[in-house]
């Protein structure tokens, strides 16, 4: 693994086979986020987005929680500030945000301990969502007078406005098993297993063409975005046509063929 660069409260680093994992480093304050923090993993998300070695991103957090979500003490500090600094902050958060929902690479989330109020809209946002099955969640805005705002996007497309309705308004807890009836986990672990969980999703996402699960990612953007019509239509006609005559489309297809490892995947000739 390459050297881990620290960036105040979050940790980041790349391995050797493109696996790019940002780790929340703020367990002194159980990773709530604050203006800094928000910032350094704008910074990072957008640098890992243009780095060419970068094939994955994890997300997970450093000590007994994943995220208590944004930091109240920072929350509090904003009501000193104008209504304009108050909407632009609140822009940083939402930016956050979709940066990590248009990262061009799959991206895999580990939740742990707590996961509350913004924490969730972290995870709503990754392409593959793994919990412990110890793992607590809550949408706890409304206890404390505030709403889950610039995250509200991203929960209610994976949870559905319904469940949004009873989870947003009661602000109650939910463990592991519900969360991911939800939809909002994919799949559940333990603290004992999680590493070898972590390490065989990466593994599959690393099994397939890049550029093919980039354009699968814009494709599934496209297609939860609009209605289907020709417009649709006539847009999932032509990325077929430009993916499968590409140099990956053409690798994989031959490959499969041939009987032979891609390329993109480890142990390949050409990777070493």
């Amino acid at each position: 693994m390459e050297g881990q660069i620290h960036h105040g409260d979050l940790l980041s680093s790349v391995d050797k086979n493109g696996v790019a994992t940002l780790t929340l480093n703020r367990s002194d304050k159980h990773n709530a986020f604050d203006a800094d923090l928000i910032q350094q993993l704008i910074s990072e998300l957008e640098r890992l987005s243009n780095a060419a070695n970068v094939r994955c991103l994890l997300l997970r957090g450093n000590g007994k929680h994943f995220s208590a979500g944004a930091d109240l003490n920072w929350m509090r500090s904003m009501a000193q500030q104008d209504q304009q600094h108050n909407v632009d902050d609140a822009a940083q958060l939402a930016h956050l945000m979709k940066l990590l929902d248009t990262f061009p690479h799959p991206t895999i989330v580990y939740v742990h301990g707590c996961a509350f109020g913004g924490a969730l809209g972290l995870i709503c946002c990754c392409d593959i969502a793994l919990a412990d099955i110890e793992a607590s969640f809550c949408l706890s805005e409304v206890k404390l007078g505030l709403v889950p705002a610039t995250i509200a996007p991203y929960v209610c497309r994976t949870m559905g406005a319904r469940l949004a309705r009873r989870y947003m308004l009661t602000a109650e807890s939910f463990d592991a098993e519900q969360a991911q009836q939800m939809g909002i986990v994919h799949h559940l672990t333990t603290t004992n297993t999680a590493e070898a969980t972590l390490s065989k999703f990466v593994g599959l996402v690393l099994a397939n063409s890049p550029a093919a699960m980039s354009s699968a990612k814009e494709l599934i953007h496209h297609c939860s975005e609009q209605p289907i019509n020709a417009k649709l239509i006539d847009y999932t006609s032509e990325l077929i046509a430009q993916v499968r005559v590409s140099e990956q489309g053409q690798e994989g297809l031959n490959a499969f063929l041939e009987k032979r490892t891609p390329v993109w995947q480890k142990g390949h000739p050409d990777n070493g």
